[in-house]
């Protein structure tokens, strides 16, 4: 099992065993379908093994994680029909988000999401300066999906309801890395265009929101988290 990072604050150590198993999670460090024990667990955080099980207790919750005995979990594994209906859970969930941001977004949010929109712009701009395939382009692509994924951060957060925000949460447990490596893969395969045409897709959100026009911003936030979730599980069951 990899190595999980060192906690400090012992007044919040059931949050911070949370956190930090979650994150092991999302990024692939625990692998889905693999089997550990609480005590594997808090040896890793190098913390004692209640706040572990407390961590445990709300990962279960969030179907992260399966028990399989008293002090032992396995990684939650999806089948494909599952994972899609979360994703269409998830499409509709972020939909909703850039209605409810349209309709409830203050200036203040709007300016951000336009600044990391242009950050996004500059970056993408130099992708015409570095050869296909070589190690700049793949870090100025994960620069730009840094981007993508802070702005949809911000849209979810302008939308205002913390309990659409606790859905997200959830739903968007198993992804981001995949969904990184996907872009990455479409890319080296010849398909940018495709990328690209999600990748514009965000200006045309934001601008939406901007208007505080919350159907069109629900319609191509739809549209575009649709077509970003079947090129993801496509390429999860690829192979």
């Amino acid at each position: 099992m990899g190595q999980l990072p060192q906690l400090t604050v012992s007044a919040t150590l059931g949050d911070q065993a949370y956190t930090a198993i979650r994150e092991a999670i999302v990024s692939g460090v625990l692998e889905r379908g693999q089997k550990v024990t609480e005590r594997g667990l808090a040896e890793s955080l190098d913390i004692s093994a209640t706040p572990v099980r407390e961590a445990l207790r709300r990962l279960e919750q969030d179907r992260l994680v399966e028990r399989t005995g008293p002090r032992s979990v396995r990684i939650a594994k999806y089948a494909e029909e599952e994972l899609r209906e979360f994703s269409m859970i998830g499409d509709s969930l972020r939909a909703l988000a850039a209605r409810l941001a349209a309709e409830k977004s203050t200036a203040a949010q709007r300016r951000q999401m336009r600044t990391v929109l242009d950050e996004a712009d500059r970056l993408c701009s130099q992708t015409a300066e570095v050869s296909p395939g070589s190690a700049d382009e793949r870090k100025l692509i994960e620069e730009i999906l840094r981007c993508m994924r802070q702005f949809h951060e911000l849209v979810d957060q302008a939308s205002g309801n913390a309990t659409l925000l606790q859905m997200l949460h959830m739903v968007d447990a198993f992804g981001p890395d995949e969904r990184r490596n996907s872009v990455l893969s479409e890319i080296s395969d010849e398909r940018r265009s495709a990328v690209d045409a999600r990748y514009h897709q965000h200006r045309a959100i934001y601008d939406a929101i901007a208007a505080g026009d919350g159907r069109r911003a629900e319609e191509l936030m739809n549209a575009h988290s649709r077509s970003s979730s079947s090129s993801l599980l496509t390429a999860r069951f690829s192979n």
